[in-house]
């Protein structure tokens, strides 16, 4: 009757422990079989004062350069988006001067009443 209360019972078979010696392994063989598949190696250093693992990869890696290229910089004007000739007085490299805008009239403020006393 008291063996249910003081872990009397069995425990589960096939269930373990894992060591931090088999979890460190574990993950190291792991970390291993990833590099082999790469194409490129990466170079990794060890950090002895942090104990990181620090790797160097290439600028990139094989699947990423079938992706698409980044966006340019500067977005296309619209009118030589869709393939139509750019005007050649546009192009040039003379800075442009640039036409002063017209100041814009505010409205007058109304004098808010004043409290009678």
């Amino acid at each position: 009757m008291f063996k249910f209360l003081f872990g009397g019972t069995k425990k589960a078979p096939g269930v373990t422990i894992e060591t931090d010696r088999d979890r460190f392994a574990r993950l190291v063989s792991e970390l291993n079989g990833m590099i082999d598949g790469l194409v490129h190696k990466p170079r990794v250093t060890l950090d002895p004062a942090t104990g990181h693992i620090l790797p160097e990869t290439p600028e990139q890696f094989a699947d990423e350069a079938l992706a698409l290229p980044a966006p340019e910089e500067t977005p296309e004007r619209a009118d030589t988006a869709n393939g139509a000739e750019p005007d050649r007085a546009d192009t040039s490299t003379e800075p442009k001067a640039e036409t002063p805008t017209p100041p814009v009239p505010t409205p007058p403020v109304p004098n808010p009443p004043k409290p009678r006393a």
